[in-house]
């Protein structure tokens, strides 16, 4: 599965329960993030997977999110195949704080 076709969600579409993964930097999460967000850098998501399997197998809707949306298509993409069930938050940080949403 390429990146530009896995499934989407928009902020105004976001379940309440959603478990939210944001794979962003340690210096953008440390810049503002969503509250309750877990964060786990792309390039650690693979590993994680293994060790926090918690964050990936909850019954709750996985919706991944980066700064704009591209680099957690790829990290979906890669969850899907490997038998996760995820889906990536369009626009990622962006839209959410052009939908007026909060951030700490």
């Amino acid at each position: 599965m390429q990146p530009n076709e896995v499934p989407t969600i928009t902020v105004a579409q976001l379940p309440a329960d959603a478990v939210l993964l944001d794979v962003r930097e340690d210096e953008e999460w440390a810049a503002g993030h969503i509250d309750g967000a877990v964060h786990i850098p792309m390039n650690q998501v693979p590993q994680q997977l293994n060790y926090r399997p918690e964050v990936f197998t909850s019954e709750a809707p996985l919706v991944v999110l980066c700064a704009m949306g591209g680099r957690s298509a790829h990290v979906t993409a890669w969850l899907l195949a490997n038998g996760v069930d995820a889906v990536n938050l369009e626009g990622g940080m962006s839209a959410w704080m052009s939908a007026g949403r909060p951030i700490v």
